[in-house]
């Protein structure tokens, strides 16, 4: 199990809940697992969000691994340019 950190307005839609632990060895599995369990995150995870591992930000890193041992936070993706 890994625990992950919704920032912003993520928590509000898994239920206000702004930590979780969640089952999986990757992003990507991280990322699939988030939406089954909280279907009201879905629709963002799939609009695209970055993921913060020990500080370091992934985007579309999905087979980046990741274990129990690990920070990691969900952001909603900063857009603009």
């Amino acid at each position: 199990m890994v625990k992950v950190m919704l920032w912003g307005s993520l928590a509000a839609l898994a239920e206000g809940k702004p930590e979780l632990e969640i089952e999986a060895k990757n992003i990507k599995q991280l990322l699939q697992r988030l939406a089954e369990d909280h279907p009201g995150l879905k629709p963002v995870l799939e609009k695209g969000v970055s993921v913060s591992i020990d500080g370091m930000m992934y985007n579309d890193a999905w087979f980046e691994e990741i274990s129990s041992e690990n920070e990691i936070c969900i952001l909603p993706r900063i857009e603009g340019g």
